[in-house]
Formats: structure tokens, sequence, C-alpha cells
């Protein structure tokens, strides 16, 4: 609420509610954006269906934008409070190499009369409390057990700091179906998708990785029901593929009943998904996950070294049987794709260069690489930043494509060298050709995925040539805004330059013991 000016308290006519998923500065210091984007985030649509129409007989409307494929900055205009209206800015699905812009677009709603709040994976795993106070508030936990709150209090005209400290996960989840994306939003991507989270949690716990404190250890999961409706649904608004974002899809309990259900929908509606290498151990699901309409599987290999995979925590891991994974899938027409760190503390050069190509003869569809990066929240950083060992100070580059530590063995541009390398290594006219053998129609039927096999391939190459990732957003960079041109607005509401490398937050006592209650569910080898 706001003040009248005899004292009393009025009513907001209404609540704008506008969600952004930033996206990051690059090298250059420009916004990174692309005429075309990959995926959409799954984070937007699903907070836009948890927001109710009303509350407290104050209407709400929301809007969502995703910064990657925003070729301009006209969005920006509207950051600001109507007259007689609230205006809520929230950014969403936040990492670490994305918090300086979320908090430079927060810094920029707050100075305009706006409320607004930053969550996601950086501020749930980083302590933010030396930015905490100034008016942008952060959210520690899960929407579920923080965006009710949030939007009371947005109604109300003000919100707290910090929402959802000690109570990071809901215990059970209770999601709404998907209200799909609308033509428009969607035509910045190269093919109409959405993201759909039937689970959350992994049973593993990586030492590199920082989702065993964003969802935990223990696998929830949504009703199929729901996720049959939202696919229904999205079907129906022209959506063509769907992307199952659940980590480890074959560790969720109820992934038979849902593949079951999706046979008999008959949605003729390809997915992919994420699972773990311990997919080699269950052939009936794949025969499942073809049947319902999978075309790809996304596996983290990581590495081909054992004793590399040992010291990372990551004993699922046997590489003996990475070659029976696609042989399985390719058996069934489903493509591959393996993601492999380079940079392990173990590693060589010789060695990087070595497992490339016994990646490339155990032949996955798709390979993407990533340089080891210590990701702020996770155990490895909390290593690494007690043995003194980081050396970059700029949560921009913490992206996977940089150096951002002192490697025993690798100077920083030697892993520089070898990222675009193993690109270039991988990505042959050999494995183009053994693609184009194994390949099935994919969305669209065969010549789409002819294109797309041989066009990917040429594309990976070229953006590791410029040190750019993939995957980082899209196609056809578009340069309209620098770092710079916030840099003022940066200082003037956290009085800093640039934001000082966090401190990880701990699981609490409670958190610790619901992670233990997991059950890894390993398969023997």
């Amino acid at each position: 609420m706001r003040e009248s000016r005899g004292g009393g308290l009025v009513k907001p006519t209404a609540l704008n509610v506008i969600l952004i998923k930033p996206s990051k500065y690059g090298k250059d210091g420009y916004v990174e954006r692309f005429r075309w984007g990959f995926m959409p985030n799954a984070t937007l649509p699903y907070l836009r269906s948890m927001t109710p129409s009303e509350i407290d007989g104050i209407p709400i409307q929301v809007s969502t934008i995703d910064e990657y494929v925003m070729g301009d900055t006209d969005y920006l205009a509207r950051l600001k409070r109507h007259h007689g209206e609230q205006t809520l800015v929230a950014l969403v699905a936040v990492q670490s190499h994305q918090f300086h812009r979320a908090g430079d677009i927060a810094a920029l709603a707050y100075l305009n009369g706006c409320l607004a709040v930053i969550g996601g994976p950086h501020p749930m795993t980083c302590n933010t409390e030396m930015l905490q106070g100034r008016g942008v508030s952060f959210a520690l936990a899960e929407a579920e057990t923080v965006w009710p709150a949030i939007l009371s209090d947005a109604v109300q005209g003000k919100l707290k700091p910090i929402y959802g400290h000690g109570e990071r996960w809901a215990k059970k989840l209770e999601p709404p179906v998907l209200i799909p994306a609308s033509r428009e939003e969607l035509s910045g991507y190269i093919i109409p998708m959405v993201g759909i989270y039937p689970a959350r949690g992994c049973v593993f716990r990586c030492n590199f990785c920082s989702v065993v404190k964003i969802t935990g250890q223990r696998m929830r999961s949504q009703p199929v029901a729901i996720t049959i409706e939202s696919i229904r649904r999205a079907k129906a608004a022209g959506i063509r593929l769907i992307m199952f974002v659940s980590d480890n899809f074959n560790k969720y309990k109820e992934v038979v009943d849902l593949l079951t259900a999706m046979i008999e929908e008959r949605f003729d509606l390809p997915f992919f998904c994420q699972c773990d290498t311990q997919i080699v151990r269950q052939p009936e699901l794949l025969e499942l996950l073809k049947r319902a309409g999978c075309f790809q599987i996304f596996l983290g290999v990581e590495s081909l070294d054992r004793k590399t995979l040992l010291a990372a925590k990551k004993a699922q891991n046997h590489p003996e049987k990475y070659w029976q994974i696609v042989a399985q899938c390719r058996r069934l027409g489903i493509s591959t794709h393996f993601s492999q760190i380079i940079g392990f503390p173990e590693d060589t050069e010789h060695q990087i260069c070595d497992q490339v190509e016994q990646i490339r003869d155990i032949g996955p569809t798709v390979a993407s690489f990533y340089t080891l990066c210590p990701i702020p929240g996770t155990e490895q950083y909390d290593d690494f930043m007690r043995q003194g060992v980081i050396t970059e100070e700029n949560l921009d580059r913490f992206d996977g494509t940089c150096s951002t530590w002192q490697h025993p063995n690798l100077s920083g541009n030697d892993l520089d060298r070898l990222f675009r390398n193993c690109y270039r290594r991988f990505y042959t006219a050999g494995h183009a050709l053994r693609n184009l053998r194994y390949l099935k129609p994919g969305p669209g039927g065969i010549l789409p995925a002819i294109g797309g096999s041989l066009g990917y391939g040429a594309f990976a190459r070229y953006s590791a040539w410029r040190g750019r990732h993939p995957m980082s957003g899209g196609v056809a960079s578009v340069k309209t805004d620098h770092v710079r041109d916030y840099i003022d607005t940066r200082r003037t509401l956290y009085g800093l330059s640039h934001f000082p490398l966090p401190e990880s937050l701990s699981l609490t006592a409670e958190e610790e013991k619901w992670n233990s209650q997991a059950n890894p569910a390993v398969f023997s080898a």
C-alpha cells in the first residue's frame, strides 16, 4: 500500500508483475543477446502459472522477458511504477555469471520506483548479505516457499530484504498446470518449445555441482496428471518440442507412469531429457522413452578417467560403459548428447586431447565441452577458495568457458586453447558422416534433422573459436548495450563497481538431514 496525503493507506489499483530471465555481460562487456534463442527459460512460465489473477481484490497482470532474445532495450522502459499501481520486477533463475546483470536490472527497477527481487541458484547458494537492505530483495528458496509471500507483500507496497531463510525446499510439490507461452513470446526462438519439471532433486553429490543445494538430494515429483495436462495445453498452443529439465530423469520414480500416459495420449510431441549414465542398466526404460517420443538424451559423462570421477565424487559414472549407452540409444534412434568437463585438477593437455579422441570414437551424436569452473556455492568452490587458487574476480566469467583458477598443470591460456580445440577435434567431417549414417527423423522430419546435424557441428566449431559456448543462448549475436551503461546505477544502489566473490551458504542441519535420507539407488556396475 501507499500513504495518502491524509496519512491513510491506499491500496494500489493493480499489481504489475514483470518476470525477467537476465542475460550476462560477455567478455567484451556487452549484454549477450541473440536474434534467435535455443531454449526458452523454464522458470518464466512456471512462475507465471503460479501467479494468481488477483490478491485481496487487487488484479495482477503478469509479463515475461527473456533478455537473451531481446534485441533492443525498449522493455527496460517498462520497469517503472505507474500512478496508483504497483510494479514488481522479479529476476528469476539467476546464476552466478548472470548475477551482475540481475543486480543492475533490479537496481534500475528499484530506482524507478518498482519493487525488485532476485531469485535463483546464486542467491540460494551464496551469501548476499552485503547487498541486502539497500532496496532490492533476495529469495533464498524455491518459488513454492516464497512466491506467495512476495506477491502478498508487493500488494502491501513493501518487500522484506530476504525470503526463504531456513526453508530452502518445498517438502511437497503442488505445481500449477503450465500456461504455455504465446506464439509471439516464442517467436524469438529457433523452435517453439517449453520446459517442464516432472521432478526435482539429484540423488548424487558431485563436488562441482550446486544442485544438491538448489533442489536437494531427495527426488520430489509433481503429480503425473499435472505434467500430462501441461503437455496437452502446450501442444494445443503450438509447442513443437518438450524439454524435461529435471536432473536424472531416469531416477524419477514415476517416470514409467508418465511415459506410459504420454504413449496413451498419443501426443506425437518429441522431447529430450537428462539422464545419468546408469541409464545403461535400464534398457526397458530406454525402450519406453523412445515409444513416448524421446529423440535425445543429455548425459553428464564429465570425464573418461575413473580416478578423476572418483575425486569429483561422481562414482556413479563408469567410462567403460559409455559406448554401451551410445549403442543402445543408436539402436532405438535416440541421439546422445555427452557433456564433458575439461581441466579437472588431475588433467594434462595430453589426457584432455586423448579423451576427446576417445569420445569421438565412442560416437555420441553431440558433445559439449566445458572448462572446469568452481561454481560459487559448490563444495569445489569452497575447496578452491580455501586453497587460494581462484584467480578470476569477476562473476561474469564463471560460465564454463573461461579459466577462473590456477590449474596445477595448465595455464589459463592453455585451457582457453583446449576449449576451442576440443570442439575442433570432435566435430570433424568423419563425425558428421557417421551421424548421417545413424540419423533418424527428428522434429520436422528427416531433412531438418540432416540440416540440424550438419549445421550444429559447424556452429559449435565457430562458437568455440569465438570463445563462446555453443549452448550459451542462441545464434546471431546482437550488440546493443554495454556494462558501462549500467555501472553508475550499480554504484548508486550498491556502492560497488563489482560484486565480490561470495561465501557459500551452508545447508542447515535440517537440510543436511533431509539430504541424508535420499536413496542414490546406484545400480551395480
